[in-house]
């Protein structure tokens, strides 16, 4: 497994519309695309659920390398590009992934992403061992969907990241940043691997 993620940071003043309107005239294009586990088209929009920033942030399980590649390289990505800029693609290298339930994606109404760095001088295996631990413990909260930690090797840093179900309450009870949820394209989720991903 395989995470993904960029982020378009976009004026204070920015109609968000136009984001909600571009993921509904788009977002189906990877609901059937090969190698994608899922994607979860994401927005923060400033002032809600404590966002100091408008901004368009999807985040991908991808479940293969040629799959990913084909949607980098083979012009689906372009088309962001084109309309943004090219923006900064984070990858990280899957740890952990779990579901609580099997909901479809109608369901899902926020994203959670909690992002540390590993510190230094720590035993990896153990840091690596309670990013699993908490991928458990995040799946199995009330109101969670899936959730899912992945390592960035190059910057040292753990990504953890889950899927919410609509609430009555407004915002998740998992730490982080708080996303509205446009879409979820998950063409793969089902092949996802559960668990310690090594």
């Amino acid at each position: 497994m395989h995470a993904l993620q960029y982020e378009l940071t976009l004026p204070a003043d920015y109609d968000m519309d136009i984001i909600r309107d571009r993921v509904a005239r788009i977002g189906h294009l990877l609901d059937d695309w090969d190698g994608l586990g899922l994607k979860a088209y994401l927005m923060r929009e400033r002032g809600v659920h404590g966002s100091p920033v408008n901004q368009y942030a999807p985040f991908y399980l991808w479940n293969t390398v040629e799959g990913m590649n084909s949607f980098l390289w083979g012009g689906a990505f372009q088309g962001l590009a084109d309309s943004f800029g090219r923006p900064e693609a984070r990858q990280w290298t899957g740890l952990a992934y779990e579901e609580r339930n099997a909901a479809d994606a109608s369901v899902i109404g926020a994203a959670v992403r909690h992002r540390r760095p590993v510190p230094e001088g720590v035993v990896l295996s153990e840091v690596m061992e309670e990013a699993v631990h908490e991928t458990r413990r995040l799946a199995g909260q009330e109101g969670a969907v899936l959730a899912a930690a992945a390592v960035d090797t190059r910057a040292w840093e753990l990504v953890h990241f889950s899927l919410w179900a609509r609430r009555e309450e407004d915002v998740p009870s998992a730490e982080g940043e708080v996303f509205q949820v446009l879409h979820v394209s998950q063409p793969g989720r089902k092949a996802l691997p559960r668990g310690r991903q090594w």
